[in-house]
């Protein structure tokens, strides 16, 4: 009886394993084939990413080529080398590749219908790699996000913000809308810090000690021209814009920069005696008449 049982159960697993999926004239699809090639497509994506990684590592540390070249590289890399073991796997499972020409109708209908995003944002990731609009590491600015581009991938773009928080956009989006890439040609942006100082302050001085407080610091371009303008006659001061230019490698580096100059104009300010401006508001009382001023007793 065990016997026998182990007999039938072995030859229900058979007819499973033989069990037939589709038919097409002389092709035939069985259930065997299908998870044969399932196992050689998922083996082959596993090496395909180790040995991809590995790629990665040998060509940062071994070559001077930027990470945005050699993550392009990775990306066509796999993208071949996944086209290629789907092409290997099918003909060892013993399933034809022409019966995707038989599927292809249904195939296209299917993707009309289904995958129309999918496919634009794969489209679109693959023109991004060859194009590069954007890099790795890039400061990007998209409507109220701001941050630094970490992964270009095959359906979206993650971005990190200034706060950490990660946020993913479809690779559509840079092709279509309006994206501020702070970074595409230079590191270099110019900043400003403005300052108003009160009425009667040597205009000569504070302009000194704004070039001052600007030409000390590390993460300002020397090189390119500091500037301090003044601005404008306000209401209640007389207003001075600094100008520089500041290298930039991180998404805060230029908030940081800013905060540094005020404190040192703050400093330099102080320590020469200049009053930065506060509102101010005169009282005019009119004298035509006399006034009229009445003193009370409070019930205390």
């Amino acid at each position: 009886m065990m016997q026998m049982s182990w007999t039938d159960l072995s030859t229900n697993i058979g007819k499973i394993w033989n069990t037939e999926l589709w038919k097409s004239g002389e092709a035939q699809i069985h259930l065997s084939q299908v998870v044969i090639a399932l196992t050689l497509i998922i083996v082959g994506v596993i090496v395909i990413r180790w040995v991809g990684s590995r790629l990665v590592k040998r060509a940062l540390s071994a070559s001077n080529a930027s990470q945005n070249t050699v993550f392009a590289f990775r990306k066509l890399f796999s993208f071949l080398a996944y086209v290629l073991i789907v092409l290997i796997a099918l003909p060892v499972a013993g399933i034809p590749i022409t019966i995707f020409a038989v599927l292809g109708g249904a195939l296209a209908i299917g993707v009309g219908f289904g995958a129309q995003n999918l496919l634009n944002n794969l489209i679109s990731g693959m023109i991004l790699i060859a194009e590069r609009p954007i890099r790795i590491g890039d400061i990007v600015e998209l409507e109220n996000e701001r941050g630094r581009i970490e992964e270009i991938g095959n359906r979206c773009v993650r971005i990190k913000r200034y706060d950490g928080v990660h946020v993913l956009v479809p690779n559509s989006y840079f092709l279509e809308q309006r994206v501020v890439n702070w970074t595409l040609v230079s590191t270099e942006i110019r900043s400003t810090v403005t300052v108003g100082v009160a009425y009667g302050s040597p205009i000569d001085k504070v302009r000194e000690l704004m070039l001052e407080a600007a030409s000390k610091h590390e993460k300002i371009v020397q090189e390119l021209p500091i500037e301090v303008f003044f601005d404008d006659f306000g209401d209640n001061s007389l207003t001075f814009n600094l100008m520089f230019w500041t290298a930039v490698e991180a998404p805060m580096d230029i908030r940081r920069v800013q905060s540094d100059v005020r404190f040192k104009i703050d400093k330099l300010f102080a320590e020469n005696e200049i009053v930065i401006a506060f509102p101010q508001r005169d009282v005019h009382l009119d004298t035509l008449k006399p006034l009229e001023i009445k003193m009370t007793q409070s019930d205390a």
